[in-house]
Formats: C-alpha cells, sequence, structure tokens
C-alpha cells in the first residue's frame, strides 16, 4: 500500500496540487475484473476543497484519472450491513454508485475519512446509514484509546522478559560473596534467603498500606481530567460546528468573487475584440472615394488611390476569428471592402490596357536615307509614363493573381507591334548604310544566280579590283554596320527587360503562387547557348517569365537580325569570318562588362546568330575545301605557283587581318589546318598527273612557297604544316636534282649503276672487269664520250633548261643549281672510288678532274649573272 499510496502522489496528485488523504481499491459489484482505486483529495493550497477521484490502472502501470466528484455533491454513504462485515458500499451523488471494497480495513478507514470531512468541511450534510462505529468515534476515541493502551501495557508487563541491569548484577554478585560461606551449605542458604524475602514482603505490603490514600487520591484527580476532557472536546465541537458554516460562507464569497473576476475579464477581452474590428476593419471616407471613382488621371490621385489600395489591402487581409464573419455588420464590412475591390481591379486594368494600346499604336518615324549615323528606338517615355503604375500593380499582384498574369500578354500583344515595326525599319536604315542602294538594287544583287566552274573560282578569290567599284561596300564596312546594330540592340532590350522586371514584378521570388502560374501559362523556349561561348551562366526559374515576355515582344528580332547577317555574308565571299569574329566580340563584350548579364534574352538571340554565324563559316570552308581538292591543271601546265596555292595565301591574309584582335580564334584554326590539308592533299595529286612540266618542280615550287610564306606569317596553328612544306619541298629538291643529273652523263652513269647491281648481287670487285659489258675496255670507251668541254656544254644546256622552267618569283634557281652542283660531285666521287675498287691498277680516270668540275660550275653560274 505504500508503494501505491506514493505512487498516487507522485504520478497523479502532486502535479495537480493535490492531496492524498485516504484510498481504497474497489470493483463494481458484480464486476471484479476491473479494479479501480478511489482516492480522497483535497487541494494543497486555500481554500481546500475536497474531492473523490477514480484511478485507473493501464496495461503500462500507469494511472489514469477516470473520474471525478467534488465531495460537496456526496448525498448518501450506505455502509449496506449494520453488524455484519460486509465488502459493499454504496455512494450516492446524481445517481447511486455500488461498489466492493478489496478488504474490511480499507473500507473502514475511508468511511471514516468520508465521515471526518462531513464534520469539518460539509457540516454534517452527508447521510450516513449503516455505518455505526462513526456516530460515536469521535467522542469515545479517547476513552477507547486509553483503554486499549492499558490493557496492552499490562499484557506486556506479563509476558515479556526483562534482562537484568548492571547494578542489579553487581549487588547479586555482593550478597552471593557476602553468604559464600552458607553457599556451601545450600539447605541452610535457602532457608535464610526464604527468611529474607518474608521480611522484605512484609514491609512492601505496610507500604502499599501506608500509600492507599494517595492512590485514591490520584484515581480521583484522573477522572476528573477526563470530565474535563470531556467538556473541552464538547466545546471544541461546537466550535468546529460554528467554523463549518463560516467556512462555507467564505468559499461561497470566494466562489462569487472567482465569478466577478470571469465577468470583468469576458467584458475586457469583448471590449478588446469591438476596438480590434472596429479599428482594422474601418477604411476612411477618402479612401473609399478614392477607390469607387478609380481616378488615375494625374500623379497625385496615382498616389491616392495607391494609398487607399494599400489600406483597403490590410483591412482584408486582417486574420479574423471565423465566427465574427457571421455578425452582421462585420458581413456588410467586408462585402463592401470586396465590392470596393472588384471596382478598382476593372478600372485599374482599364486604364493600364489603354495605355498598352496607345503605346503600341505609336506610328514609326518615317526612314531618312540620307542619315549615316544608326540609332534604334528609344522606348524611355513609355517606360516613364508606366512607372507610376508599380505599387499598384503590386497591389494586384497580391489580391488578384489571375487578373494580374493576363496584362502581360495585353502588354506583349500591344507592344510587340511596335517593336515590329521600329525592328523593321532599324534594319532597313542598316542595309542602306551596308549596301549604299535601294532595296530594289540590293534585291536584284542578292537574287543573281551562282556560276560554277571558272567563275567560282573568281568569285572565292578576292581580286583587289573589286575594292574600288562603288557597288560593292567596302570590307570593313560590314564589321562597322555590324557593330553598330549590335551596340544599338542591346541598350534597347536591357531597358525593356528591367522595365517588364520592375513593372510585372519578375524580380520577385519565383516559389510565389502567381509567379509560378505565370510561367507556368506558357513554358518559354530556352534556345542552346553556343558550344564555345566564353562563360556558361545558369539561367534560374526567374528568367523564364522574362525571356517569354521578351521573346514575344521582340518576335521579329530575331528573323530580322538573321536575314541582316545573310546579307552580311553576301556583301563579299570571305564576310562570313567578319560577321563570326563580330558576334564573339559582341559577345565577350556583353558577358564580360558585368558579373550578371545585361539581358538574358539578348544573349540567347546573340547566341543563336553566333551558332549561324559559325555554320556559315564553316560551309564556306567547305566549299572552298572541295573547291582546292577538286581544282584541275592543265597538262599544258609549265610551273609556277598554283592556283589554289594563291587562294590559299590570300584567305590565309584576309583571315589573319580579320582575326587580328579577336579575342578567340579556335574556328579560324581548325578552318587554317583544313584547308592547308587540302592544298598538301591536291598537290600531293599532282604526281599522278600527266603534265609536261616536271612534278617534281612543281611541287617544290608550291611547298617552298608555302613554306616561305608560312614562316612570314607565323601562326601558331600552322608550325606542324609549314615543317611538312619543308620536308616536301627537301624530299622533291632531291628527286627533281637526281633525276636531271642523269641527263648530262646518261651513259657514264648507265654503266656505273650496272657495276653497282653487279656488286649487290655478291660478285667480288676484283672480278667485276671480267665481266664482258664491264670490261675495263667498255669503260675507256664510256669515258672517252664524255671529255671535259663535252661536260661543260652538258652542264650549261641543263642549266638553260633549269632557268627556262622554275618560276622566277620563287628564285629557286641558285638553290636548285647549288644542289645540282653538290649531287654532281657526289657521282663523280663515286665513280672514282668505284674506279678505284673494282679496276684497280689499270690506270684508267676520268677526262676531267675535281678541279675541272668547279671551275665548269663557277664559269656557267657566273655567266649567268
Amino acid at each position: 500500500m505504500t508503494s501505491l499510496w506514493t505512487s498516487l502522489e507522485k504520478d497523479v496528485f502532486n502535479p495537480q496540487n493535490k492531496r492524498l488523504l485516504e484510498t481504497v481499491r474497489v470493483w463494481k459489484t458484480g464486476k471484479k475484473k476491473k479494479m479501480s482505486i478511489l482516492c480522497i483529495v483535497v487541494d494543497a493550497f486555500r481554500p481546500m476543497k475536497p474531492f473523490l477521484v477514480k484511478v485507473k490502472v493501464d496495461r503500462g502501470e500507469q494511472y489514469k484519472t477516470a473520474n471525478r466528484w467534488p465531495l460537496a455533491e456526496l448525498k448518501l454513504v450506505d455502509g449496506k450491513t449494520l453488524n455484519q462485515a460486509s465488502l459493499d458500499f454504496d455512494l450516492q451523488f446524481d445517481k447511486v454508485y455500488k461498489w466492493t471494497a478489496s478488504s474490511f480495513d480499507e473500507k473502514k478507514a475511508f468511511i471514516r475519512c468520508l465521515w471526518k470531512l462531513n464534520h469539518r468541511f460539509l457540516s454534517s450534510c452527508i447521510t450516513f446509514v449503516n455505518v455505526p462505529a462513526c456516530t460515536v468515534e469521535g467522542r469515545q476515541r479517547h476513552q477507547e484509546d486509553r483503554k486499549d493502551t492499558a490493557e496492552t501495557e499490562s499484557q506486556e508487563e506479563l509476558s515479556a522478559y526483562q534482562e537484568m541491569t548492571p547494578k542489579e548484577a553487581a549487588d547479586m554478585l555482593r550478597l552471593m560473596e557476602e553468604y559464600e560461606p552458607i553457599v556451601n551449605n545450600s539447605v541452610a542458604f535457602a532457608e535464610q534467603l526464604s527468611n529474607d524475602l518474608h521480611v522484605l514482603d512484609e514491609a512492601n505490603l505496610r507500604a502499599i498500606i501506608s500509600s492507599e490514600n494517595q492512590v485514591t487520591q490520584l484515581m480521583h484527580s484522573i477522572d476528573e481530567a477526563l470530565e474535563e476532557v470531556a467538556r473541552v472536546e464538547d466545546t471544541l465541537q461546537v466550535y468546529d460546528e460554528l467554523l463549518g458554516s463560516v467556512k462555507q460562507q467564505m468559499d461561497h464569497i470566494y466562489q462569487e468573487n472567482s465569478l466577478l473576476h470571469h465577468i470583468i475579464s469576458n467584458k475586457t477581452r469583448l471590449m478588446d475584440e469591438i476596438l480590434f474590428l472596429t479599428t482594422h476593419l474601418d477604411l476612411s471616407k477618402e479612401h473609399c472615394e478614392a477607390l469607387s471613382q478609380g481616378d488615375l488621371s494625374s500623379p497625385s490621385r496615382i498616389k491616392a488611390c495607391i494609398a487607399a489600395a494599400e489600406a483597403l489591402s490590410g483591412c482584408m487581409n486582417i486574420q479574423i476569428q471565423p465566427g465574427y464573419r457571421k455578425l452582421q455588420s462585420v458581413a456588410e464590412q467586408l462585402i463592401m471592402f470586396e465590392t470596393l475591390k472588384q471596382n478598382f481591379e476593372n478600372s485599374f486594368i482599364s486604364h493600364v490596357t489603354n495605355i498598352f494600346e496607345l503605346q503600341g499604336n505609336t506610328q514609326v518615324p518615317a526612314l531618312v536615307h540620307h542619315v549615316d549615323k544608326l540609332v534604334a528606338p528609344s522606348h524611355r517615355l513609355h517606360h516613364e509614363e508606366l512607372v507610376h503604375y508599380i505599387p499598384l500593380m503590386a497591389w494586384l499582384r497580391n489580391a488578384n493573381p489571375v487578373l494580374f498574369c493576363d496584362l502581360p500578354k495585353v502588354y506583349t500583344q500591344n507592344l510587340g507591334r511596335l517593336y515590329d515595326r521600329e525592328i523593321k525599319a532599324f534594319f532597313e536604315q542598316a542595309k542602306i548604310l551596308l549596301l549604299g542602294r535601294r532595296k530594289t538594287s540590293l534585291q536584284e544583287v542578292l537574287d543573281k544566280p551562282m556560276v560554277t566552274g571558272s567563275k567560282q573560282q573568281s568569285r572565292l578569290s578576292l581580286p583587289e579590283s573589286r575594292d574600288g567599284q562603288e557597288d560593292i561596300p567596302n570590307r570593313g564596312n560590314v564589321i562597322k554596320i555590324l557593330e553598330q546594330v549590335l551596340k544599338e540592340l542591346q541598350p534597347l532590350c536591357t531597358a525593356e527587360q528591367q522595365f517588364i522586371e520592375k513593372f510585372f514584378l519578375l524580380s520577385q521570388d519565383a516559389a510565389d503562387p502567381e509567379v509560378l502560374e505565370a510561367s507556368a501559362a506558357k513554358g518559354g523556349e530556352s534556345m542552346p547557348s553556343p558550344e564555345d561561348s566564353p562563360c556558361t551562366k545558369p539561367r534560374s526559374q526567374l528568367d523564364e517569365p522574362t525571356t517569354r515576355l521578351l521573346s514575344e515582344i521582340f518576335s521579329s528580332l530575331e528573323p530580322d537580325l538573321r536575314g541582316f547577317l545573310d546579307i552580311c555574308n553576301k556583301v563579299h565571299p570571305f564576310s562570313c569570318l567578319q560577321v563570326l569574329v563580330t558576334l564573339n566580340d559582341s559577345v565577350f563584350k556583353m558577358w564580360g562588362s558585368s558579373p550578371s548579364l545585361p539581358s538574358s534574352f539578348l544573349n540567347t538571340v546573340l547566341g543563336n546568330m553566333l551558332l549561324l554565324a559559325k555554320s556559315s563559316f564553316n560551309k564556306c570552308i567547305a566549299a572552298l575545301c572541295k573547291e582546292i581538292e577538286e581544282a584541275k591543271v592543265t597538262s599544258k601546265t609549265k610551273g609556277g605557283i598554283l592556283p589554289f596555292v594563291s587562294r590559299f595565301e590570300e584567305f590565309v591574309n584576309f583571315s589573319e587581318d580579320v582575326f587580328r584582335s579577336a579575342q578567340r580564334r579556335g574556328e579560324l584554326d581548325k578552318a587554317q589546318l583544313r584547308l592547308a590539308g587540302s592544298v598538301f592533299s591536291s598537290i600531293n595529286s599532282l604526281s599522278s598527273a600527266n603534265l609536261k612540266a616536271n612534278t617534281d618542280m612543281i611541287m617544290m615550287e608550291n611547298f617552298h612557297h608555302i613554306h616561305c610564306f608560312l614562316c612570314q606569317k607565323k601562326i601558331r596553328c600552322l608550325e606542324g604544316k609549314k615543317r611538312e612544306a619543308k620536308q616536301r619541298y627537301s624530299q622533291h629538291l632531291e628527286k627533281y636534282v637526281i633525276k636531271y643529273l642523269g641527263q648530262p652523263l646518261e651513259k657514264l652513269n648507265h654503266f656505273f649503276e650496272g657495276v653497282k647491281a653487279r656488286v649487290a648481287q655478291g660478285v667480288k670487285e676484283e672480278e667485276v672487269s671480267f665481266h664482258l659489258a664491264y670490261s675495263k675496255q667498255e669503260l675507256r670507251k664510256v669515258i672517252e664520250k664524255y671529255p671535259g668541254k663535252e661536260v661543260k656544254r652538258a652542264l650549261e644546256t641543263l642549266y638553260r633548261k633549269i632557268h627556262k622552267y622554275l618560276s622566277p618569283e620563287e628564285n629557286l634557281l641558285p638553290v636548285v643549281w647549288h644542289a645540282m652542283e653538290q649531287e654532281f660531285i657526289r657521282q663523280y666521287q663515286e665513280f672514282e672510288d668505284l674506279i678505284q675498287r673494282c679496276y684497280a691498277g689499270s690506270g684508267i680516270t676520268m677526262d676531267f678532274t675535281m678541279e675541272d668540275l668547279l671551275s665548269y660550275f663557277n664559269s656557267i653560274t657566273l655567266s649567268s649573272i
């Protein structure tokens, strides 16, 4: 029970500021399985009120309060039986509860506690039936307790064992020492003790008889004390009854004070709520008039409407309890607010729509042909006219997102028509400045069919005579006009983007429902950025509605810009390079000017145009490569620099001039490598061509020319081609020299080739002279055919032939002649060596010496100067 009592106090009643007085474990009569605990508790603080609490125990040994009754509501306590010990008892509140206790002692203690609280707190208003002990418990309790205590003490005296004290033990030892001689005689000792005992008994009786009067007086005093205690208890009972009525009066006063406190608190809260409603649901008369009239004709009236709209939003956005909306005055006020809001929304939308339509119908100024400066249209005045309505646009966005989402559509429909007319006029002016002629003559030039064959070569080449013609625009004019066009388009698109972001609140949080609704209405298609764009900047969800609106407003910008670039590409064959460089530099300049993009829409358009320019450039390079690869050299070609090599030089010179200030040249490097490969492939294909001239000489001259040209240009990406050209030039020079050196000493060269063949076949060198075809006599006959004068005459003929076929522009004659001199000397030394090894001791020698050869070459060289 102690554990149960402690658990109930700790887990249930201490947190509720209650004090536990008594408990009894019970179950409903006839239902023993469901056991509960009835607890009597009182408040821990004044005023203390007694309660009866029913506590249940769940499966987790947790105590939970099931029911709670104030003890003042208890009417009857029935102990069931009068004389027999029974476990059943009834408690009557509004209805009768029948209980069965777990033990008689718990039931008795529980009813005794109820009886005490009834007399102390409830002025005996509870009726006790079949509980006889409760009526006498108050007066006879002390006497019964005393009687029970006395009986208990007497029983304890009779039955309890008392141990001797140290003093008694010492007396006993002293007595035994005194009678030690007599102890030896036990019979005499026993008689002595018996005599002493009689003496002591006689003395005790005399003492008792002498104190009988004192005992009588003591008992009389005790009886008087008991009577006095009974009188005090009766007096206390009277006082307790009087105090009980006073307590009831004090409890009644406390309850009345509590009710008064609740009334005052309710009145205060009611007044606060009324003041809250009247303060926050009140719209001034001036604001109502401004919203009703919806006059937006002047800045001052616009400000008045802004203030009124904000005040209306403040009233409509106040959070009130749902029950307040059922109040008639509140409902009427809310209906009035909704009416004002709808009327002002219609007025504002109608006013702004009229402004959009007027701006969209603005006339574009007539095109002036003699103006040399290209200027894009400006909408600054239109934006300044609308910027005053931005606070009202923010109000409309929060008040009615559906109507707000319709306004950008109306704006794009009206302003898009104006921009279409202005952009077309702008590009017409740009075309006039670019071509210097009317549109009709321009169309005639662009519609002329492209020819093929030899005319195609002239079309792809860059003749200098075109620069002086009036009808063909200057090459530098393409870059100049295109830069002006891009320079004027950037502030136009940037200003429009900044305005629509500010006016239509597109820079707000993109996660707002209305922004998401606007962006979901029509998904903006973002164009892919160019592969070689200088930087990749991700576009957030915020840019999607902005880009979509700009795409609708500038719907004609991209097609017109594409058409203008097509005209720029047709100005001259290689103008696509100028377009590519200009667009690339413009994109770099725009993206590198600030960390934030000036116009994401313009960046997308320029990215698409850059892709288009790269495509045109690649097509031009592909056509040029195809022309070079398919170029045919006529059989009558005598030599010199081939036409496609000259065309390659023209392209490289022009492209290097255009890309001199470009920030990136990756596309150009690829194109130059591709063209150089086509040129090398076409030159190599000459080896299989049927030409009258020597192919090695033509290939030698062209590779030498390319090598010198690349050395002059110092282009990094063509360093490998430069080395390859030098290698090819050296190879064909060697082949050319060897081929022509066989002509002056043809028979001698043929003879020694046979000698080397025999040695290579395994014939010993000293046995070669025994072969009939290579005997000493045959060798002397061959040597006699080539005396010194004949050799000199043959070299002079060879020199004149080389001088005739070699191109004078390349100035390769000294180089080729010097190479032939070195090769001739090498052959002479080889012939002498073979004579010494294969014809040793024969005394056979050449008709001319090394000094003679050197003098022949020197004399021929000097005679040609």
